[in-house]
Parts: C-alpha cells; sequence; structure tokens
C-alpha cells in the first residue's frame, strides 16, 4: 500500500490569549506541514463558534464553510486545556456540531494539563467512539513553564513526543485514510458503508 499524506484538521479548544495549547497545535501543525501533511489550523479564539443549538446550528452563516474543513480532513488534532479533567467548553462545542463527518477518521488528543490530562484523553476517545472515529492509543499531555514557556517547547521530553506523534498522524492517518476512501468507493460490507453515496 502506498503511503498517502493526511489532511489534517487541527483545532486549538483553548481561549486563552497566552495559550500553551496553541504554542504546541502550531509546532505541531509546522512539522506536520515540514512531512507533506496538509494542515488546516482552527483557532477557536480567532474563529468563534456559536453554542451549539441543534435546531439552529447548520443554518448559521459560517456553518458551511466550517463543514467543508471537518469533512476535507482525515485526521482531527484536538488541542485543549484541561478543566476539571474534560475538555474545554470551546472543544466541546466543536465537536458537538459534527459526528458522521468523523466516522472513519483519525482523533489525536493533545492536553495542557499539570495532572497529565488522562481523564480528558479518555473522553475524547470515547467522543471518537461514538462517532465511529479511530483514535491513537495515547495522547500528548504537557504543563506550561515545565514544557511551554515564553511561546516555545522547552522539554525534550515534550519535544521527542511531539516527533513521534507527527510521525504516527503521517502514517496511521495516511493508512486510514486510504482505506476509508476505498471502504466508501466500495462495496464490501462494513462500518462505513452507511456513509456510501447511493
Amino acid at each position: 500500500m502506498l503511503e498517502s499524506k493526511p489532511q489534517v484538521l487541527a483545532v486549538v479548544g483553548s481561549l486563552n490569549e497566552t495559550s500553551v495549547t496553541r504554542v504546541v497545535i502550531g509546532h505541531l501543525a509546522d512539522r506536520l506541514r515540514a512531512v507533506g501533511c496538509t494542515v488546516d489550523v482552527l483557532d477557536l479564539r480567532a474563529e468563534t463558534l456559536p453554542l451549539y443549538d441543534p435546531d439552529a446550528a447548520y443554518t448559521q452563516p459560517g456553518y458551511p464553510a466550517l463543514e467543508q474543513r471537518v469533512v476535507a480532513a482525515d485526521v482531527f488534532i484536538l488541542g485543549t486545556p484541561d478543566y476539571h479533567g474534560s475538555v474545554s467548553s470551546a472543544m466541546k462545542n466543536f465537536l458537538d456540531h459534527f459526528w458522521q463527518e468523523f466516522a472513519g477518521k483519525l482523533f489525536c488528543p493533545v492536553v495542557a494539563s499539570h495532572e497529565k490530562g488522562l481523564t480528558v484523553i479518555d473522553q475524547l476517545r470515547t467522543i471518537a467512539r461514538q462517532c465511529y472515529a479511530w483514535a491513537l492509543p495515547y495522547g500528548v499531555s504537557f504543563a506550561e513553564k515545565a514544557d511551554v514557556a515564553n511561546g516555545e517547547i522547552v522539554s525534550d521530553a515534550l519535544k521527542k513526543r511531539v516527533e513521534m506523534l507527527v510521525r504516527d498522524v503521517r502514517v496511521y492517518g495516511g493508512l486510514l485514510a486510504q482505506q476509508r476512501r476505498a471502504d466508501l468507493a466500495g462495496t464490501e460490507s462494513g462500518f462505513l458503508e452507511r456513509l456510501r453515496k447511493k
């Protein structure tokens, strides 16, 4: 199977102006572009999304353009601070707007946390499962000052973890994207069968 370079949507789920989440997502986006991936960064501070309302969300002026970006993505890098052991409200609001668009794609948790962000990573895995998406078997977590300071990644451990994520997004994201396209175009039974165009 030839390697396919995935399209990545990297979501910054922090509304903090000096967010360390934004720093790490920006670094990841640069590294992924350097290895040939197409990366679209959705910063929820700069591109505000109305609170999810199932009766109105899909007719909001900005929704069709955002939906196109989500549909185009093969991989979602989901960057969020750890708020009370959970994802940020901005991240949850983004995820609430979609579900079928995530099916068969890869979720990659990136969490700013002083406590390893394990419950946040588990919640993002649960959301992936509920939306028929795949999730990496690990997440990238980091702490302000110890790992990120003055707008830079300062710890070697985080730099190594980021490089591991870049490699796995490129490899596994590419494999899943290629298989997803084949499944959607094919005739074999499988869980993506329901999404085939009739």
